[in-house]
C-alpha cells in the first residue's frame, strides 16, 4: 500500500523518538533535502512519497541514531539569513550568537562610521562574515587557532562575498593595529561539564572550540589582558558567555577595564549569555 509523506514522516519522528532521540530532527532534514518551505509541505504531505525521498530518510535516520547532527548532514547551517557551510572542523553556528552579531549592529548602527573589528575564534566564519555583510564599510579580521576551521571560514567568505581579512594564531596574538571592535564566542565550557554536553556535541563537534581551562574563563582572562594593549580607547568589546559565567566574566573585564561599564545582557531565553563592555 502507497504511503504518503505525513505518514513516513511521522513514523521516522516517532521511531527516533522511542530511540531517545529528537524525533523533530529527521522533519528538519526532509524539509531542507526537499528544499521546501512549510507552505510547500502543507500542499505535499499528503502525497505518495518517492521511493528516493523514502530510501533517503531511511539512511538519515541511521545517522541521527548515531547522535550526527543534522547541520553536519546537510553539510550548512542558517545564520542570520544566510546559508554557511559546517564541517567536523567547526562549530554548528547557533541561534544564541545570532544574538551577540544583533548586538553589536544594534549597537553601532551607523553604516557610514568605519570600524576595525577583530572576531576571535571565527570557526565557520558565522560573525565576521556577517558584520562585513551587514557593515560592508567595516574592516573586518577573523583569527582562529584551527587552520582547518579558518579554510572553512574562508571558503564561506568567499562564497557570501565578504572581504574579510583571515589571521591564524592564538586569540588576539596576530593583531597588531589597535580594535574599535572585539567580538568573540569563544571556548567556555569547562571540562567538568563534559558529561552534561548533549550527546551529538561531545561525539562530532570540535572539542578545542568547546572546553577552556579555569573552569571555562582561560580565553576569557587571555582576552581581557590582551586587549588591554590592543582595544582603542572608545572600543567595544562583546562577547557570548555560558549562562551561569556572568558574574565572573563582568568581573575579569571590569578589572581590566575600570573605566569603562561591563554589563551582562540576557538572551531571548533570559538566560545570562552576552558581555557587553563599552
Amino acid at each position: 500500500m502507497a504511503k504518503t509523506y505525513r505518514e513516513v514522516l511521522k513514523w521516522a519522528s516517532s521511531f527516533l523518538e522511542s530511540q531517545d532521540k529528537e524525533g523533530h530532527a529527521i522533519f528538519y532534514l526532509f524539509l531542507h533535502r526537499k528544499n521546501w518551505q512549510m507552505t510547500d509541505w502543507l500542499l505535499h504531505m499528503n502525497e505518495v512519497i518517492t521511493s528516493q525521498a523514502e530510501n533517503q530518510i531511511k539512511t538519515d535516520i541511521d545517522l541521527l541514531l548515531t547522535d550526527m547532527p543534522p547541520q553536519y548532514l546537510l553539510g550548512y547551517e542558517e545564520f542570520f539569513g544566510r546559508r554557511f557551510k559546517v564541517t567536523h572542523d567547526t562549530l554548528i553556528p547557533r541561534p544564541e550568537t545570532e544574538e551577540l552579531v544583533d548586538l553589536c549592529l544594534k549597537q553601532n548602527i551607523s553604516r557610514n562610521e568605519n570600524k576595525r573589528v577583530v572576531d576571535v575564534g571565527t570557526g565557520t566564519g558565522a560573525i565576521a562574515v556577517t558584520l562585513k555583510l551587514e557593515r560592508p564599510i567595516w574592516q573586518v579580521l577573523a583569527t582562529d587557532i584551527s587552520e582547518k576551521a579558518l579554510i572553512q571560514a574562508q571558503v564561506n567568505a568567499q562564497n557570501l562575498r565578504a572581504d574579510v581579512a583571515f589571521f591564524q594564531g592564538d586569540t588576539l596574538e596576530p593583531i597588531k593595529d589597535p580594535i574599535d571592535i572585539l567580538i568573540s564566542n569563544p571556548p567556555y565550557i569547562s571540562e567538568e561539564e563534559w558529561p552534561l554536553m548533549d550527546a551529538s556535541v561531545r561525539k562530532y563537534e570540535p572539542k578545542e572550540a568547546l572546553f577552556a581551562k579555569n573552569n571555562g574563563y582561560a580565553i576569557y582572562q587571555k582576552l581581557a589582558r590582551q586587549a588591554q594593549k590592543k582595544l582603542a580607547i572608545n572600543g567595544q568589546i562583546f562577547l557570548e558567555i555560558g549562562f551561569q559565567q556572568g558574574p565572573k566574566v563582568q568581573e575579569i573585564f571590569q578589572q581590566a577595564f575600570p573605566r569603562k561599564e561591563v554589563q551582562v545582557l540576557k538572551d531571548l531565553a533570559g538566560q545570562n549569555r552576552m558581555v557587553f563592555v563599552h
